[in-house]
């Protein structure tokens, strides 16, 4: 079974501040452990983005996968929260205002990010509890 199949996806910049910040939420919300998040720079994550001919330099966007769908920017952040526990799965009532609408928002924020959140240098690494969480080469 391809992990697609067994997990939900989501691919991040690694070296975002934001989109790591977003990681930590999408963990402390995944009480089913549906979810597992992969760096778009890592090695292991761009065998997955090939497979779905993603280009491997491709940054600009969470990127949310489960089973034969690719899900980018606003509909990604919609994905995710229709599939957390708690009451953020109401967050998908959202869907409603069309992506026109959503993905410039979701874009002017994008292109912001480093400016206002700040950039590492390298790539998050998963502490030990994270580690199952994060994908790897054992998913493949």
């Amino acid at each position: 079974m391809r992990v697609q199949e067994k997990f939900r996806i989501v691919l991040f910049d690694g070296v975002c501040n934001l989109c790591n910040s977003a990681v930590d939420f999408i963990i402390n919300r995944d009480s089913k452990e549906v979810f597992k998040v992969g760096a778009l720079q890592d090695d292991v994550t761009k065998k997955l983005l090939e497979d779905f001919k993603i280009n491997s330099d491709y940054l600009d966007s969470l990127v949310f996968i489960y089973q034969e769908s690719v899900f980018y920017k606003s509909r990604a952040a919609l994905e995710i929260a229709r599939n957390l526990s708690g009451l953020w799965p109401l967050m998908y009532i959202f869907i409603i205002i069309p992506s026109f609408i959503r993905d410039p928002i979701y874009e002017w924020i994008a292109r912001n990010r480093y400016k206002w959140f700040g950039k590492k240098e390298t790539c998050r690494l998963p502490t030990k509890k994270e580690k199952k969480r994060f994908l790897s080469i054992e998913d493949f």
